[in-house]
């Protein structure tokens, strides 16, 4: 394993490096990489209302519980910014993630979940209001101004909230429940991250051009077992750290030719794992049975580390594999000028590359019933991908869709795809088949246990050949 603390590389940048750099920030502007000033202020706008909501929110709940003048007068909570908006890679249309930190009596299932939820429902800004208290991390997501939001809860052991609280300090988990700190570890990181990588404007510009690869590759989705905004900025921070003088046209062709070489299941790490003095629980395989099974680690740099990749399959991990090193062959035939930007960056043609797929066909009674159902069914497609595994002896492989199609002449219905594929390098055996009828119904019944199911909620799994995929699913309805 490569050391975190000593750099491949201090080379500086050649000026082939340079015209590189400069078209490849050409190219991301020319695709819509960066937000307009507008989205920018509207970005700032919304979470200045934010702060306010909840800052209102937390005097009406001391008030509630009958505190006296001066508790309710001091009573505080604020809004936190991570992710992609505090790293500075925000792009047009992209959501904010948000933190709230609140005091010791203002609980998530009651105050937050409820009496916040409440408030929130009553103003004509906020749309699509869903909270998802049973989450992994509890989250309550809706639209402010047309702005997604993802906002999560933290119960602070404080009885007041300084407006200057520093969250980087691991004295804010001290008496911290789980899903507290677990909440919190996504902004503590994200500090850590602009704190550990060397040079920040070219970590931004390499990590824009990753986002953009991912996405138009088919593999920006934790949710689905490839990986989040997280874990790819947590990847290209440890290439700044590899090549700390590097351009963002280096930076980007190291980030392929390290990851094709990479020997997974050994971790990528920003700095050292803290065993930290709160006793609370980190990432360790030598003592968590559970962690010696995580195929890709991702850790995050801030006490408790964790690992960020945690639903990285078997599958999905080949399929990042095969994708470095598409992306390592073409950077090197960029370096003798036989590839460019726009190469690297092609689309996957995901409906023309497997013969087999499974079509998940979702639908519901109205828009909201699909929103809730649509997540709850792709947060559960992971799971899909590991019984097929499990019931194939690794032998049919996977590959998942992150983004649902829509059927334009059915209301309140959309679709997932698979691709389904047999595993390559192992002799077939005579009439070898694979039956997953029972894997699917089994997923079904998982599926179906959705806490928030309502009538009309339905899903219907099915084999397609790429032949028979709907013309729905093509852009302008038809085949290319």
């Amino acid at each position: 394993m490569i050391s975190y603390k000593e750099p491949i590389s201090l080379d500086g940048p050649t000026d082939f490096d340079k015209i590189k750099t400069q078209e490849l920030e050409k190219y991301l502007w020319d695709a819509g990489s960066y937000e307009s000033q507008e989205e920018a202020l509207l970005s700032e706008e919304v979470l200045g209302k934010l702060d306010q909501i909840v800052k209102n929110w937390v005097k009406t709940v001391s008030h509630k519980k009958g505190f006296n003048e001066q508790l309710v007068h001091e009573a505080n909570a604020k809004i936190f910014t991570f992710g992609s908006y505090r790293l500075g890679v925000h792009g047009p249309g992209a959501g904010l993630n948000t933190l709230c930190v609140g005091p010791n009596y203002a609980t998530r299932n009651e105050d937050f979940f409820e009496e916040l939820y409440g408030m929130l429902t009553q103003m004509p800004e906020v749309t699509q209001l869903h909270p998802v208290p049973d989450a992994h991390v509890p989250v309550m997501k809706f639209k402010f101004s047309g702005v997604s939001i993802d906002l999560l809860y933290a119960q602070l052991k404080l009885w007041v909230i300084p407006e200057d609280l520093d969250i980087s300090q691991d004295s804010v988990l001290q008496g911290a429940d789980e899903r507290t700190v677990l909440s919190l570890n996504g902004c503590r990181s994200t500090y850590q991250i602009l704190s550990l990588v060397p040079n920040i404007q070219n970590f931004r510009t390499a990590l824009k051009c990753i986002k953009l690869w991912a996405r138009r590759r088919g593999v920006y989705s934790n949710v689905v077992g490839f990986l989040g905004g997280m874990d790819w900025a947590l990847l290209v921070g440890r290439i700044c750290q590899l090549y700390p003088n590097a351009l963002p046209s280096m930076l980007v062709s190291r980030f392929f030719r390290v990851y094709t070489q990479w020997r997974w299941p050994n971790p990528v790490m920003l700095c050292a794992i803290e065993e930290g003095s709160l006793g609370l629980s980190i990432w360790d395989p030598r003592r968590n049975p559970l962690d010696r099974y995580h195929k890709m680690p991702i850790i995050t740099p801030a006490y408790p580390c964790m690992n960020s990749s945690y639903n990285v399959s078997s599958s999905t991990l080949h399929v990042m594999t095969e994708e470095f090193q598409r992306g390592n062959d073409i950077c090197e035939g960029m370096e003798v000028n036989k590839a460019d930007w726009s190469m690297l960056l092609e689309p996957y043609p995901f409906l023309e590359a497997y013969k087999n797929y499974l079509q998940i066909d979702i639908s519901a009674e109205n828009d909201d019933d699909l929103s809730r159902w649509k997540g709850w069914v792709k947060s559960q497609l992971h799971q899909l991908t590991l019984k097929i595994e499990r019931d194939t002896n690794g032998l049919l492989q996977c590959r998942p869709h992150p983004v649902h199609f829509s059927d334009k002449s059915r209301l309140f219905h959309c679709c997932y795809f698979m691709g389904l594929q047999r595993k390559q390098g192992v002799p077939a055996q005579e009439g070898e088949k694979f039956d997953i009828r029972g894997t699917v119904e089994e997923f079904k019944v998982n599926v179906g246990a959705y806490t928030m199911w309502k009538p009309g909620m339905t899903i219907h799994v099915s084999h397609t050949r790429r032949r028979s995929i709907p013309l729905f699913v093509f852009p302008g309805g038809s085949v290319k």
